[in-house]
Parts: structure tokens; C-alpha cells; sequence
């Protein structure tokens, strides 16, 4: 056989592999649904909860246009490259990225790239859960109307009343925990595919609901004065770091879960294509959940920069104040508790992929013990807020540590070990092939940022935390 004839066999035999290997694991059964629980993966806490908060800090407009380009400049690229390792490696983050260095002839120890990024989503998740499980909580309480006519000292109360309970902290905690595990237990089509086909339509009708409420109570005009006409003079340095990391943090970048939803998707989709898609959606969600927030906030006079308590304290306060506060209250924790169980849905596939794979457990054994770990480590977060307030590592409290070193840390690196992969280790062919941009101009454009933008990009994050810039 010749040398031409062989790679053919081998390149078929590969694709024979990966076929059957799919077809074991399970499959998306369309691009849509896969666009679905990507999107489910990437919209979370992170847009309605964090994104509001960070561009009242660093002055509205200015900070969105950056963040933007930070999205456009780096998240898509890399979001593209987690997506096609998946779906080529077929496995686990971890096994999936072993078995395309050994397709590219390179040490498997780039492995680590993978398992870093499965360690992170369940890092995050643990903590995530607890977050969640605030969202949970505040859903009877809005509902039974505990905000009506509350200034911030009731405000301030009831919340800071929900964290010194660790008893409630926990039952919330576990619901939202127990409903996850409950999900991915049933499969990927059984489970994953099923749930999301309502969740994600269920979340974007509360959310344009809940726009179109503020657009007819609360300063509209001001709200997209604030997020879209650009103030330059209120941006910083720091400004644009930020601005960097949350693209990471919401396109869920660094954590595995993209991998592990790529490694689903049926061949013969457009990763590029689909991964704009993902990406125009997530940043849609996180413009909207700002125009459904800020108008509120503006209109009873309220700060927009008001921090990480700006959903659970600030915003609880406008509710009070306006008609049909408790039901559009109590409409906006569903919605918040739903984007939740998206993320932790894909958070906690890539431990379950892991497991099942590398050990050969069923998925249900994978469940339990992914399941009972998490719940275990979450007590950590709990705690935190109440009977270990006093002991800290660093001066921050376990919950503190888990997100800084996830978000700052964890996730950039995990993000700089997968691009330098795919851009120095891949073959320039294989990631071709691969990737589906059919377009050479275009290709070579992201081929060039991916191997030089955004790692450096990246590098510019460490570099800031590190005190060095």
C-alpha cells in the first residue's frame, strides 16, 4: 500500500471511530438544539447577574463597546476552537484533547489543557449552586409581596437574613442541585436536549416581557442613554481587564462545558457559524437584562453601580416600589433561577463525561457521585456566609476564593492552554477541516488572532492580576 493510500485508510478508519464513538455517546440531533445548549451554557448568572452590576461600575456605554470587541476579538475565536476539539476528540474535555495531541504526534501532557477546564466548571459550580439557590429563595419571598413599599435597611435585612441561614442556603442549594442532577441523569437527548428545548424559549419570553414592563414604567430613555452612548472619560484600564474577563466568564470559555456540548454536535455543522450564533445571542441576553434592569433602577432613583448586590438588595427595592411589583418581581427570580440551571446543566456534564469515560461508570453512578461531590464542596460556600465568616484563606472567605480563583485564574488559563494548542500544536490542516470556515481570508484572519491575540490577551489579564500592569 502506498504512503498516500495508507493515510487515506487511516484518515477513514479515524473518521469510522468517531462516527461509531458518537453514535455511542449520543448526538445533538440538530444544529438548533445544540445552538440551544450552547447558548443555555453560555447564558447564566453571568448575564443577568453580573453583567448589569460590572457596566454601572465602569460607566455604561464605554465599557459595553469594549466588552463587545473583547467578545467579537477573543471569545468567538476561542469559543470556536473549544467547540471543534470537542466535536473532533469526541470525549471528555481531558480525553478529547489527549487524543488530538496524539493525532498531531505531540506529548499527551497537553491533556492538562482539558482536565484543567473540567476542574474549573466544577469549581464553579459548586459555588454556583449557592448563587442559584439565592435566586430560588427570593422567589416566594418577592412573590409574597415582602418588598412592597421596602426601603434599602428591609432590603438590606431580608438578604442579608437568607445568607445567615445555613439551613436555607442549603435546602435552596440542594433544589437547584437535585434538579440539575435530575437532568443530566436522563442523557443527552433524554435529558439535556428535552429540557433546554423549553428552558431557553421559556427564559427569552420572560426576558423581553420584562423589558417591555420597563420600557412602559421606568426611565427607558436613560437606561439605553447609559448602556449605548459611550462615555470614554469613565473607562480605565482596569475597565477593559474586566471587561476581558467576563467574556470568558459568559461564553462559559475555560470551564469545559463547551468542549463537552462540541464533542455532541453532529459532524457537517458549521462550528463557526454556530459559535457566532452562541456568542450574538449571549451578548443580546446581556443587553436585554440591562434594559430590563436599568430602567427600574433609574426610575426610583437608585445607583446602577451598586455592585454584586444590585439584583438581591437594589433591585428588590424597585420592586417594592412599583405596580405589579411582586409578580414582575417574582417573574424576574424565575427567569434568574432558569438561566441558573442552564449553566449548571453543561457545567456538570464535563465531571459526568469524565467519569463515565475514564472509568467506565454508568451514567447514573457518574450522576450520584458527581451529584453528592458537588453538594459536599458547596457546604465550603454556605458555610462561608455564616459559620466560617471568620476564617479566611488570603483575606477572602471560601466562597471568595472559589470565585476569584476560578474567574481570574482558572478560567483564563484553561482559555491560553486550549489556544495555544489548537494554534501551535494542531496541525494548521486538521483545524481547517475542521473548524468550517470555508472562506481562505477568513480563516487565516482567525488563524492569526487565535495564535497571537488572544493569547496575548490573556497574558495581559495575568499580568494585571499579578500587579504587574
Amino acid at each position: 500500500m502506498t504512503d498516500k493510500s495508507s493515510l487515506a485508510a487511516g484518515t477513514l478508519g479515524g473518521a469510522s471511530v468517531r462516527t461509531q464513538q458518537s453514535a455511542a455517546r449520543g448526538l445533538w440531533s440538530s444544529r438548533w438544539v445544540f445552538f440551544l445548549a450552547a447558548t443555555g451554557s453560555a447564558v447564566g448568572l453571568g448575564n443577568i447577574w453580573k453583567f448589569p452590576y460590572i457596566t454601572g461600575q465602569n460607566g455604561g456605554g464605554a465599557f459595553v463597546l469594549v466588552y463587545l470587541g473583547c467578545i467579537l476579538l477573543i471569545g468567538i475565536p476561542l469559543l470556536m476552537a473549544e467547540v471543534m476539539i470537542g466535536r473532533r476528540g469526541r470525549q471528555n474535555p481531558d480525553g478529547a484533547v489527549a487524543r488530538l495531541a496524539r493525532e498531531a504526534g505531540a506529548s499527551t501532557k497537553w491533556r492538562v489543557a482539558g482536565w484543567l477546564g473540567g476542574l474549573t466548571g466544577f469549581l464553579i459550580l459548586s459555588f454556583y449552586l449557592v448563587v442559584a439557590g439565592w435566586a430560588l429563595s427570593y422567589v416566594p419571598t418577592t412573590l409574597s409581596g415582602t418588598f412592597s413599599g421596602a426601603g434599602g435597611d428591609v432590603s438590606g435585612e431580608v438578604f442579608n437574613g437568607l445568607l445567615a441561614s445555613p439551613m436555607r442556603l442549603i435546602l435552596c442549594g440542594t433544589l437547584v442541585l437535585a434538579a440539575t442532577v435530575l437532568i443530566v441523569g436522563l442523557g443527552v437527548r433524554g435529558g439535556l436536549e428535552r429540557s433546554l428545548r423549553f428552558l431557553m424559549p421559556g427564559l427569552f419570553v420572560l426576558l423581553l416581557g420584562l423589558v417591555g414592563y420597563a420600557a412602559v414604567t421606568g426611565e427607558f430613555l436613560q437606561a439605553v442613554q447609559f448602556l449605548f452612548v459611550p462615555d470614554f472619560s469613565a473607562l480605565t484600564a482596569t475597565s477593559v481587564l474586566v471587561a476581558l474577563g467576563h467574556a470568558f466568564f459568559t461564553l462559559s470559555l475555560g470551564a469545559g462545558a463547551m468542549m463537552v456540548y462540541g464533542s455532541y454536535l453532529p459532524e457537517g455543522t458549521s462550528i463557526a457559524k454556530t459559535a457566532v450564533l452562541v456568542a450574538l445571542a449571549d451578548t443580546v441576553v446581556a443587553l436585554l437584562a440591562g434594559l430590563a434592569i436599568f430602567p427600574l433602577v433609574f426610575g426610583n432613583g437608585l445607583e446602577p453601580g451598586a455592585g454584586p448586590g444590585l439584583i438581591f438588595v437594589t433591585l428588590p427595592i424597585a420592586f417594592g416600589q412599583m405596580p405589579l411589583g411582586q409578580v414582575v418581581g417574582g417573574l424576574f427570580f424565575i427567569m434568574l433561577v432558569i438561566a441558573a440551571l442552564t449553566s449548571a446543566i453543561s457545567l456538570s456534564e464535563p465531571s459526568i463525561a469524565w467519569m463515565t469515560e475514564r472509568f467506565g461508570m454508568t451514567r447514573l453512578k457518574a450522576v450520584l457521585t458527581s451529584g453528592a461531590l458537588l453538594w459536599l464542596l458547596s457546604l465550603g460556600s454556605v458555610f462561608s456566609f455564616n459559620l466560617w465568616a471568620d476564617y479566611q484563606l488570603f483575606g477572602k472567605t471560601f466562597f471568595d476564593t472559589l470565585d476569584y480563583l476560578t474567574t481570574n485564574w482558572l478560567m483564563p488559563l484553561g482559555g491560553l492552554c486550549t489556544v495555544l494548542f489548537t494554534g501551535w500544536v494542531m496541525k494548521e490542516q486538521t483545524v481547517r477541516d475542521s473548524i468550517g470556515i470555508q472562506h481562505a481570508g477568513l480563516f487565516k484572519a482567525w488563524w492569526l488572532l487565535l495564535r497571537f491575540g488572544t493569547p496575548l490577551a490573556i497574558v495581559l489579564v495575568f499580568l494585571n492580576l499579578s500587579g504587574l500592569i
